[in-house]
């Protein structure tokens, strides 16, 4: 990762959760514990490569949990820590905001490439 630029907070957190895929991961582990390949499911653009980099990521900052299970075929598990959990109702948050000011579900995939058109709302 990068070098921090500031010891700002916020700063950091942004850097954990950057990019396309962490908030979406933590999004689907917050019904509770899926293997690799109900990820990859619930993700289907996402290529193995960085799934498998993004989780790896998440669980060395502390958010997502890896169980791996012996046997053949080997079966790992992903879930979300007491301190990924924490996060779930902020993603949630972020949702819920996106959907007041565009206007349109946040999971909404039909207009996924549409411009933005809304704007800050400010109340007078």
């Amino acid at each position: 990762m990068k070098d921090l630029v500031s010891r700002c907070p916020i700063e950091e957190v942004m850097q954990v959760l950057s990019g396309r895929w962490p908030t979406l991961l933590i999004y689907y582990l917050r019904d509770g514990t899926k293997r690799f390949s109900d990820l990859r499911r619930d993700n289907p653009t996402i290529s193995h490569r960085m799934l498998t980099l993004e989780l790896r990521r998440l669980e060395e900052a502390g958010i997502v949990q890896r169980t791996e299970f012996e046997g053949y075929p080997r079966r790992v598990e992903y879930e979300l820590t007491p301190a990924g959990k924490e996060l779930v109702p902020l993603i949630d948050a972020l949702g819920d905001w996106w959907e007041k000011v565009s206007g349109r579900d946040a999971c909404d995939n039909t207009s996924a490439s549409a411009p933005f058109a809304g704007g800050v709302v400010i109340d007078d």
